[in-house]
């Protein structure tokens, strides 16, 4: 099923959102679509220009949202024009950059380290793949940013960038409305 989404990451023409943080050491930021604005959660080491894996930094640029993954045990499937699949028990993403799936989707087991995206803590039950890293594809540059939902009181992520339930779903309903 993680299959169904690798063409979405060769689509050139997805949406763009925009993310402002208010310095390099920020941990909450915003995140701006058309005239949405929305706060949200950063890397628990701020923003950086270099990202490298496992910095716990959201990396600085503007990424395209290719496609949508969420848990459909937990909520209906989220109404946006952007390709959505459900996750699986075993759907993970691969963070080894020395594998050659790095910084794609896998089926666990996995024999390398790759993160879970059935997760417990409901971090997962919405996730909008962003095209950070995706092409071309650096091996150490950063592997599963994603967009996701928060935690509360918006705490950091390990450099994904996190918003509400009802704001994230906003901003996918928004990118069914705009042309992609």
């Amino acid at each position: 099923m993680l299959r169904k989404l690798r063409p979405a990451l060769r689509r050139p023409r997805a949406r763009t959102a925009t993310v402002l943080g208010l310095s390099a050491a920020a941990t909450r930021g915003v995140v701006r679509l058309g005239g949405l604005a929305f706060p949200c959660a950063l890397g628990r080491s701020g923003r950086s220009v270099r990202k490298r894996e496992g910095d716990g930094a959201t990396p600085v640029g503007r990424w395209r949202l290719l496609g949508v993954l969420y848990r459909s045990d937990r909520g209906r499937c989220p109404s946006t024009r952007l390709p959505v699949r459900p996750i699986a028990p075993d759907d993970g993403w691969c963070d080894a950059p020395g594998d050659r799936n790095y910084n794609r989707p896998v089926r666990h087991p996995y024999p390398a380290s790759a993160e879970r995206l059935w997760r417990e803590d409901g971090l997962y039950d919405i996730v909008v793949v962003l095209s950070h890293n995706v092409r071309p594809r650096v091996r150490g540059a950063g592997s599963a940013v994603f967009m996701h939902l928060a935690r509360p009181g918006y705490r950091p992520t390990e450099g994904c960038i996190a918003l509400k339930r009802e704001h994230l779903l906003r901003l996918l309903e928004r990118c069914r409305t705009l042309r992609v």
